[in-house]
């Protein structure tokens, strides 16, 4: 009987530890996902594609197969002031110097704001406002 009490307790301990961490990790998750304004600027980066290689790296990494047909890009998709720009490489066509944020989607928050589709995430760039 004292052995299982003491199970019960190691058990609780540790699901209730498990779940902090989760919940801690999660806001730098998202904190993580965002590169902002000021970190572009101090990075010295001529266009978003070199800014986020700078700042994180992880963005630009190759996601592998995503479907059983290989029907989809292995890459995220760039979207640019929530509108569908193109392949990662069009990142190198947008000035840093016009950039507010950057901000990396993974596939299931990609298909809640954009839809289905973007099985590899998606980079949306939202440009300074004039």
């Amino acid at each position: 009987m004292n052995a299982a009490r003491w199970v019960t307790i190691a058990s609780s301990l540790a699901a209730f530890a498990c779940a902090g961490s989760r919940q801690a990790s999660s806001g730098l998750n998202h904190q993580n996902q965002i590169i902002t304004e000021e970190e572009i600027v101090d990075s010295k980066a001529v266009n978003a594609y070199e800014a986020i290689r700078k700042l994180r790296g992880n963005f630009l990494s190759y996601r592998g197969r995503t479907t059983m047909m290989n029907t989809s890009s292995p890459e995220p998709t760039v979207y640019m002031d929530e509108n569908a720009f193109g392949p990662l490489a069009s990142l190198r066509t947008i000035p840093a110097s016009q950039v507010a944020q950057i901000r990396l989607y993974r596939a299931w928050e990609a298909a809640t704001k954009y839809g289905n589709g973007n099985m590899s995430g998606v980079i949306e760039v939202t440009t300074r406002s004039k």
